[in-house]
């Protein structure tokens, strides 16, 4: 009979004194039941530390394979096009239709995972991935062939959402910063690591075996997801609450999400409206937002213009090229390891603002990064000649990765803690502008350097991004101001 009632205000007191800023215990009785909470054990950040690692490690293999798949494909197009007898545009779509469906794919997955929780979206996820990746290995045309290329992308994009979510549940605000950015790495990383292993595949064997070895990767991957637990809060005190109804036999017992009174349909359709409504009203998410978008479209033409630049101007071969994306992985695994430095910063921001960082703190490191990218992009520009040494414009893309990373991670942490209470609108407006542009700067790459040969298109992106590089610093001045005026900001 105990176990029906609420716990009295000593058991409340008593359990108090004990917690931690992780949880609150309340079991708490109103007048259509009981409101269920979870105990200090039972939330994902009393997890062990290693615990905490190992799926944060699970969860990044997985994006890093899912932006793996996405670059890879830049050096199946010859023999794409040789065996399905289409021109190189076509081939290029390849890679555009699935960061389309990268960028369309977190509008529905996001709204999902507050219902369902995490681990259903990643388990589903993985296992369409190694199934549609079957229809794109073995494509007998090349219809077939882009279309589950973009139900590729669609499956694997929840890695590039939801998964930041499954960080923040399992470590506190204080923790999380070293984490997150490793996350953040995974899937940057993969994404200039591709071309390294394809340019090996497609210089010795059939360009199918890009895809097969990825198919065997993901499905590796599928059952690692079986293996990791539940840590998203809400649905956790779903699956409590409907314990203790079957344990009890009362079904009094309910949690927030029993109560819930959206629709997934209207879920759906804010997610798909409010990420364009922050982009519309809002003039610094929208300058941020197209700062690293056009950032984002820079890294993916480089997988055209590398083949150019290495393979016409020096003469690399197919695997040498793939090979010559060393530098910019090197830089952005380079700068992973600046994380402490930074944490260290916001900590000194935090006891100056009186315990907690402004959120503009963050742009610090992206006005390092907004200096790195234009001046490596110059160095690129201006070092692509043929008699120029490979091994010149080879470092100049270790400062691209080195700076690419520090804007992103600056960028992407800025507009969450700036916009927290629509945290995932402004994600989602971020991912939104990012891999448009993704899908369509790599269609007119070629034309671009055919047309202003490498210094000419290469200087032009320098000069674009120069142009671009004031804005970390002048938000991270005036950014508190404007935070005051928008309707949609977090104020302190």
């Amino acid at each position: 009979m105990s176990a029906l009632m609420p716990p009295s205000d000593r058991d409340l007191e008593s359990k108090s004194k004990e917690s931690t800023q992780i949880v609150s215990f309340k079991e708490e009785q109103s007048k259509d039941g009981y409101e269920v909470d979870l105990e200090l054990l039972e939330h994902p950040q009393a997890k062990k530390l290693f615990i905490k690692w190992v799926i944060v490690a699970i969860i990044g293999a997985c994006a890093l394979n899912v932006t793996f798949a996405s670059s890879a494909a830049s050096f199946t197009e010859t023999g794409v096009g040789n065996d399905f007898h289409v021109t190189k545009e076509i081939t290029i779509l390849s890679i555009t239709l699935y960061v389309a469906g990268l960028g369309i794919g977190p509008l529905l997955t996001g709204p999902l995972s507050e219902v369902y929780g995490r681990n259903i979206i990643y388990r589903v996820s993985f296992i369409l991935i190694t199934a549609f990746t079957f229809g794109v290995a073995f494509a007998p045309d090349i219809a077939v062939h882009l279309v589950f290329r973009f139900l590729s992308g669609l499956s694997g994009s929840s890695f590039l959402s939801v998964a930041g979510g499954t960080v923040s549940d399992l470590f506190e605000n204080r923790q999380v910063g070293t984490p997150m950015a490793l996350y953040v790495l995974f899937p940057f990383v993969g994404s200039v690591i591709a071309p390294i292993y394809a340019g090996f595949v497609n210089q010795n064997t059939n360009w199918r075996w890009t895809y097969y070895v990825l198919i065997i990767l993901s499905f590796v991957q599928t059952i690692a997801l079986f293996l990791i637990p539940e840590t998203y809060v809400p649905v956790l005190r779903k699956w409590k609450a409907a314990r203790l109804r079957k344990s009890t036999g009362d079904a009094n017992y309910w949690a927030p999400l029993d109560r819930r009174q959206q629709s997934m349909t209207e879920a759906i359709i804010i997610s798909c409206y409010r990420p364009f409504q922050l982009i519309f009203y809002e003039r610094m998410a929208l300058l941020l937002n197209t700062w690293t978008a056009m950032m984002f479209g820079i890294l993916y033409l480089t997988f055209q213009a590398f083949p150019v630049i290495f393979g016409k101007n020096h003469h690399f071969n197919v695997q040498e090229v793939g090979l010559s994306f060393t530098g910019i992985s090197l830089g952005m695994l380079a700068s992973g390891f600046t994380q402490p430095y930074f944490n260290r910063f916001l900590l000194k921001e935090a006891e100056k603002a009186g315990g907690k960082a402004p959120p503009e703190s963050r742009l610090y490191a992206a006005e390092i990064g907004s200096i790195c990218i234009p001046v490596s992009l110059y160095w690129l520009a201006f070092t692509t000649y043929p008699h120029v040494h490979w091994i010149v414009p080879m470092i100049a893309s270790v400062l691209f990765g080195f700076g690419d990373f520090l804007l992103f991670n600056s960028v992407l942490t800025y507009l969450v803690v700036a916009y927290r209470p629509i945290a995932a609108s402004a994600m989602a407006s971020n991912s939104a502008m990012r891999y448009s542009f993704a899908a369509v700067f790599p269609l007119f790459a070629g034309q671009m350097f055919d047309r202003l040969g490498t210094v000419g298109a290469t200087a032009l992106l320098a000069g674009l991004m120069t142009l671009a590089a004031p804005l970390p610093f002048i938000f991270r001045r005036i950014g508190e101001r404007v935070r005051a005026k928008s309707r949609f900001a977090h104020h302190e």
